[in-house]
Parts: structure tokens; sequence; C-alpha cells
């Protein structure tokens, strides 16, 4: 616990997330942008609060992120994912809780991909028997 700043890479779909906790008065910065420019709905704010509230450290870090790709949602759950881990490497007896919760468990839930002769994963081109 005598470093003063903790680095975890979150992940959800396609977007990875970049996260540093530093001890501080719980700002929180994404893309060199406000917490609350960069994420408009209050539903993703509370989704990348979540872990500090579980572990009932909030305003306690400040948090930087850079994350790329995916859209704004998988961008939310990245951004919790690597506030997760980041929490562990600060205090590991933060691991029950968030495990139970699922906070460290990478979602793997990705988008299927297209296949060749149909009209989508799974969706077949509409049969026309005459």
């Amino acid at each position: 616990m005598a470093e003063d700043r903790y680095y975890a890479t979150g992940k959800r779909k396609t977007t990875v997330a970049r996260v540093w906790l530093k001890p501080g008065e719980g700002t929180i910065e994404i893309n060199k942008r406000s917490f609350e420019n960069y994420f408009p709905r209050e539903s993703l704010r509370m989704t990348v609060v979540h872990p500090f509230e579980l572990t009932k450290t909030v305003g306690q870090f400040d948090v930087f992120a850079n994350v790329k790709g995916g859209g704004i949602s998988g961008q939310a759950g990245a951004v919790k994912h690597g506030i997760s881990k980041a929490l562990l490497l600060y205090n590991d007896k933060f691991r029950e809780i968030l495990k139970k919760a699922g906070f460290i468990t990478r979602d793997p839930r990705k988008k299927e991909r297209k296949k060749y002769g149909q009209r989508g994963a799974r969706a077949r081109f509409q049969y026309s028997k005459r």
C-alpha cells in the first residue's frame, strides 16, 4: 500500500479502458473530460461509481481513465471493470465484495459476426417456396 497510483485495464465488448486511481478528493476524469460531461446519462454514471459505493471508498480516489472503442455503455462497463481491478491493487480485502457483485469478472459477451450467405449472425434471408 505504499504506492500512490494504482493502474488497471478494464474491458467490455470491444472497449478497452486504462484506469489510474490516485488518492484524492473523488474527481473522475475520462479522456481528459469531466465525468458528468463524458457520461450524460445518470445510469452510466451510477455504473462507473458502483465499485466505490460497494467498497465504501467514495471520495477517496481521483480517477483518470483513457477509453477507446465501443459505444458509451460498453465504455462505462469497461471503466467500472478497470476501477474494480485497481481497487483490488489498493486493498485485496475488497476481492470478496467485488467478486460477489461480479465486477472482477470480465463480461465475455460480444457481438457475433455476420455469416456469409445470411442476413446477419443468425438471421437468414427470407425463404420463398414459389
